[in-house]
């Protein structure tokens, strides 16, 4: 007979599942637990896109897991070499044996007096819906809904005789040899279509409403590399995480700190990058702060290498309609094109869009705070896995893992069924959740959590601050509340 009632149960085998996983059978080995995978493969968001020249955006220093060193010579890794990092991982710590898979869960009710948690679970094999119960959840379902992305809706659309696609639905099966091709969009998406793209391509337009701020750096870290040859594999992992940790930290103080400045460095090296005659200031120059949404990085400058070379090209300009042959800009130009690929974002989708209740009561996130940027106000036995908007996503889901399992030997110690962060304080004031422009936050956050202006209810973009605050503060406090 298939268990289904569990110490602990994980929602996603993404990167934050796999790490949920190896902390708590590390720290917690006692505790019964299975990943729930609502998909038919592990990897989250490594698995789901398939679009050409997928790749990381972070290093894979910071991106890999702290226990398990990234060895490749490539610091900005394409996503198969991610999955087969993650596959290495999931089988050399056994997490493989309790991932179950097309297992998405609807429904989750928590009852103060059995102190569990009960799922209703949808077997998409079986069609059936299962009943999961756990003590503890944590829920590792990532920030966006994978069901599609977000496109405008654009006029005219109905007309365009070519294809039309989100790279989120894009499928290996695409040709686009020698077809001209728009890619709308100016974020980590589009910059990183666009030069892959441009290999087959007859040509590739690069079609933005308004510019990012864009940096390159070397796909391989040669200090890393050499570390790696002379120095024992962990050492010199840990060195080169370390390097990038402060190198991230102080390039998002700086650009906080002094926007104008690094606001004009960055510009500065497009400018290099580019020569004197291309026209920066429009195509490259956002008329927002660095940092004030993410910063993109684009591999041995191979975006700007592409531009330059004529196999694509940039057009910043407002889209008019659709047309029967491409895109009617504001500016009266027709830009034509056989594919058209809208990297116009993400639809955000905090906590898997499931119906949660506690005792009977529904729950709204967008009333609750969140404490330690991990738990909810009101919510018992519950984390989220959510990662840095400035750093590697990683940094963020290995402090959460470890916090949860610190808290759970603390309950056991002392004999405690159930950890509820209480918020009753009438002079706290509320904040956003995620202090970032970016369109695919703004269009979601009126439905997501709310800070508070003050630890432990804070939430602070800062590694150095939280790995102090998680990993060495006090488990007891006078939020958290235990029965």
């Amino acid at each position: 007979m298939t268990k289904r009632d569990f110490d602990v149960l994980i929602i996603g085998a993404g990167i934050s599942g796999i790490s949920a996983a190896y902390y708590l059978q590390d720290q917690c080995p006692g505790k019964s637990y299975a990943i729930l995978e609502g998909r038919a493969n592990f990897g989250g968001t490594w698995d789901l896109f398939k679009y050409p020249g997928i790749r990381s955006d972070s290093d894979m220093y910071t991106l890999g897991f702290i226990f398990r060193p990234w060895t490749s010579r490539k610091a900005i890794a394409d996503g198969q070499d991610i999955m087969t990092y993650l596959n290495e991982t999931i089988e050399e710590f056994g997490i493989d044996k309790n991932i179950r898979y097309n297992l998405h869960v609807t429904d989750a009710s928590w009852s103060s007096k059995l102190f569990r948690w009960t799922l209703k679970v949808k077997n998409s094999d079986t069609g059936n819906t299962d009943v999961y119960t756990c003590n503890f959840l944590e829920m590792c379902t990532g920030y966006y809904n994978y069901e599609h992305g977000y496109t405008p809706d654009f006029k005219g659309k109905e007309l365009y005789k070519g294809k039309l696609i989100h790279p989120q639905k894009w499928t290996e099966d695409i040709a686009y040899e020698n077809k001209k091709i728009i890619v709308i969009g100016s974020g980590a998406t589009a910059v990183t279509l666009v030069p892959e793209l441009a290999k087959k391509a007859s040509h590739v337009t690069m079609l933005q409403r308004s510019p990012t701020y864009i940096v390159s750096a070397p796909d391989e870290d040669k200090i890393a590399i050499w570390m790696n040859k002379y120095l024992p594999s962990k050492m010199a992992y840990s060195i080169s995480r370390w390097r990038k940790i402060l190198f991230q930290r102080i390039t998002f103080w700086a650009c906080r700190t002094y926007p104008n400045f690094m606001k004009n460095v960055i510009i500065k090296g497009v400018k290099k990058e580019m020569g004197p005659d291309y026209n920066v200031e429009k195509h490259f120059t956002p008329d927002y702060k660095p940092w004030d949404q993410r910063l993109c990085l684009v591999p041995n400058s191979d975006l700007f290498e592409t531009i330059k070379s004529g196999k694509a090209s940039m057009v910043t300009d407002h889209i008019a309609s659709f047309s029967e042959k491409g895109i009617v800009l504001k500016s009266g130009a027709e830009l034509e094109a056989d594919i058209v690929v809208s990297a116009t974002g993400l639809n955000l989708k905090i906590l898997g869009g499931i119906q949660y209740t506690v005792d009977n009561e529904p729950v709204d996130f967008a009333k609750t705070v969140s404490y330690k940027s991990m738990m909810f106000s009101s919510v018992p036995n519950m984390s989220l896995a959510f990662g840095y908007t400035n750093a590697s996503w990683t940094l963020k889901c290995d402090l959460t893992s470890k916090y949860v399992t610190r808290l759970l030997n603390y309950m056991d110690k002392h004999d405690y069924k159930m950890a509820c962060p209480r918020q009753n304080d009438p002079n706290l004031e509320l904040e956003p959740w995620l202090d970032f422009t970016s369109g695919y936050i703004q269009r979601y956050i009126h439905k997501l959590p709310k800070s508070g202006s003050r630890k432990p209810w804070k939430l602070k973009q800062d590694y150095l601050f939280d790995r102090l605050m998680i990993n060495n503060g006090k488990i007891e406090d006078d939020v958290l509340e235990f029965a």
